[in-house]
């Protein structure tokens, strides 16, 4: 116990130090406008949320891999799993809320021991489009999931996956040694079953993330270029490619320090701002619900430990009355969701 408190002390002071760093870096051209005053200068300020449409829960940080730029931090050594009882929690808020997706994350959320059940229990509920972002090699990491393509299907889940590149080695390098070549298998195994077919109900979706301190590409011509190397190369089908930010978080905010990358990469997001992404950030319509019931605008504020500017701070308390038109928590990280075409869970915002 004391440990677990320990552990949870150090991941709050890490937390503080992060949005310290966010706030208050310093910049040798002069401060960095804070992202507070930039949408104000456009009329966004403050920013509300809108009707609730997606709950977003993360079932724990448990990962079978550690990619680089990783948000979240997950590993295989993270111990951070959503129990049974807060499972049951969110399970009774299913089944009221006007929300009509649920997308389950982590880490790995298939690595939860209670994952399936919990599958089971909220396919029952009402939910039109069911999300689970799955890292791929999960599906190729021990025999106890290679049915987990069969799983998927006999759920209708829409399977959003990462994939770095279309070549071995940029995708190893960001995400491990044998990531690419077991990420390949499980796509294969995904289209057996009819996933990312053409005209197919099985929705497959891949996402890409920058593996340097840049920002993504115009997110229509990469699916262009996935989808064509992906075909001539292994006779692989997706439906759509996702190009996500790298928000300046965790993993990644340390690499932007060490490698001296900080301040110019945070100067690429002011510059590339755009207010008509403000107005569909994923914030606005969406809950992340962390593993341990704690409710947050996004899961980047999950990490960064900005709960809701709410009376309702937990699960066992939810009140989707007086979250409604909640002021979100802002801070310096939120540019990457308003830079260029903007960024979120689905790519894309504008």
């Amino acid at each position: 116990m004391i440990k677990s408190l320990h552990k949870r002390e150090s991941e709050l002071a890490d937390s503080n130090r992060q949005v310290e760093i966010l706030s208050n870096g310093i910049f040798k051209n002069g401060d960095l406008p804070t992202f507070k005053n930039k949408i104000a200068e456009t009329g966004q300020f403050p920013l509300k949320s809108k009707t609730l449409e997606i709950l977003q829960i993360n079932l724990g940080y448990m990962c079978n891999q550690v990619c680089e730029h990783c948000h979240v931090d997950a590993g295989p050594d993270r111990k951070e799993i959503m129990t049974r009882a807060t499972m049951l929690q969110c399970l009774e808020v299913i089944k009221n809320t006007g929300a009509h997706t649920l997308d389950l994350t982590g880490g790995a959320p298939e690595m939860n021991p209670d994952f399936r059940w919990f599958v089971d229990e909220a396919s029952k509920v009402g939910i039109k489009d069911f999300i689970v972002r799955s890292n791929l090699t999960i599906i190729r990491a021990n025999k106890k999931y290679y049915d987990l393509p069969d799983f998927f299907k006999s759920h209708n889940v829409h399977v959003i996956s990462s994939m770095p590149h279309w070549t071995k080695g940029k995708t190893d390098k960001q995400r491990g040694d044998g990531v690419f070549d077991k990420s390949i298998r499980a796509l294969q195994d995904l289209n057996a079953l009819g996933y990312g077919m053409p005209d197919s109900d099985l929705r497959l979706d891949l996402v890409y993330n920058p593996s340097g301190a840049f920002l993504p590409g115009n997110q229509a011509s990469m699916e262009k270029d996935f989808k064509k190397a992906l075909k001539q190369d292994f006779d692989i089908h997706f439906h759509n490619l996702f190009a996500i930010t790298n928000l300046p978080i965790a993993r990644f905010l340390d690499y932007l320090i060490a490698s001296e990358n900080y301040e110019d990469y945070m100067y690429s997001l002011v510059e590339a701002y755009n207010p008509n992404a403000v107005k569909n950030v994923m914030c606005t319509n969406t809950l992340s619900i962390s593993w341990d019931g704690y409710l947050y605008d996004c899961d980047f504020n999950q990490m960064l430990n900005l709960p809701v500017n709410s009376k309702v701070k937990h699960i066992s308390d939810y009140n989707e009355e007086l979250l409604d038109g909640r002021t979100i928590m802002i801070s310096q990280h939120c540019y990457g969701c308003t830079a260029g075409a903007g960024s979120s869970c689905q790519g894309s915002v504008t």
